[in-house]
């Protein structure tokens, strides 16, 4: 098998999950969701051309419960590490490899989300890989995970940092990375699904298959239904239901704050403001309280987050007991 992967990322929220679901249905592609390799595993153990952190990460992968559906076998992941470069690039592509080997595909792929901060990364180590970054209009993004998570309906700063960054980084990486890195619209998905699979297999050089449409080769998307928060949808369907819904979730300065903060972008993705009717009050302090403070928020998520761009292991609640190596 020739290494050739294909990874979605973006920011959560963004129709990540519809395109991995729609790639996860090609009769050539093996697709899994959320291994976060390159956020958690890459250079988190030490060198692994000493046994002992081969060990440690080797613990870690089959501890991890989204790395399950890999079926890794350690021993004969060992043998094939050992006859080249002893990379965390390879040990992660050997278990894609091995998995689509297994189930019968000749392409392989994983849906992790923001990836794109680690795109150099990847490239360096993989570079046939291809990477479609999903991006999704701010507002309904928004809405999207306060109606998903209400507990985060206070958290602007970190929603909207989120994907300023996203998108600041998809724009970066379309610029060293060219032909290798597409960025492609939730909401020109949704809308024109036929169309826009057609310009994803020519850019992952993957002949197109109607049968991805019914998305039935992804248990999690034939057993819940389809792409939206709002409300249950008939399993393989591809809804526009979720477009615009931010005006029924949203108060208006909200909307007037997101749009403030992240305006540009949006014209840059044909993202069109709603210019919500604020009086002139309310419009000041927009302009002089609201935006200077949620920029403060978003520099402080920024701090916080800034431990992202180094592998730092999976973290503990997220692991099976530990687990004794053949």
């Amino acid at each position: 098998m020739t290494d050739r992967p294909i990874l979605v990322t973006g920011a959560d929220r963004s129709g990540t999950s519809l395109m991995y679901a729609l790639l996860g249905s090609h009769p050539e592609v093996a697709m899994i969701r959320r291994s976060n390799v390159w956020r958690w595993f890459d250079g988190a153990f030490g060198p692994l051309d000493e046994p002992e952190n081969l060990n440690r990460c080797l613990d870690q992968v089959l501890r991890y419960g989204r790395m399950a559906v890999l079926q890794p076998d350690p021993d004969r992941i060992r043998r094939e590490f050992s006859e080249g470069e002893p990379t965390y690039g390879r040990l992660f592509a050997l278990l894609f490899r091995h998995h689509a080997e297994r189930i019968g595909r000749t392409r392989w792929g994983d849906k992790s989300l923001h990836t794109e901060h680690h795109a150099d990364r990847v490239f360096a180590e993989w570079p046939a890989a291809k990477m479609i970054h999903m991006v999704r209009d701010p507002r309904d993004r928004h809405a999207s995970v306060i109606k998903r998570y209400p507990d985060r309906s206070k958290g602007l700063g970190a929603i909207t940092g989120r994907w300023i960054e996203s998108v600041n980084a998809g724009k970066r990486n379309v610029e060293r990375h060219g032909n290798k890195y597409i960025v492609v619209r939730y909401e020109t998905l949704a809308e024109n699904p036929v169309e826009t699979l057609h310009t994803v297999c020519r850019f992952l050089d993957l002949g197109y298959d109607g049968s991805m449409l019914a998305m039935g080769g992804v248990a999690e998307q034939s057993d819940e239904g389809g792409n939206s928060s709002f409300g249950r949808l008939e399993p393989g369907t591809i809804s526009t239901q979720s477009i615009g819904r931010f005006v029924e979730v949203l108060d208006v300065d909200t909307i007037a704050l997101i749009e403030a903060l992240t305006g540009r972008l949006m014209a840059e993705h044909d993202y069109v403001p709603q210019e919500v009717s604020l009086g002139s009050i309310r419009r000041l302090r927009l302009r002089t309280v609201d935006v200077p403070a949620a920029r403060l928020r978003i520099r402080a998520w920024k701090m916080r987050d800034a431990g992202r761009d180094a592998g730092r292991g999976v973290p503990a609640a997220r692991l099976s007991p530990s687990t004794a190596l053949r």
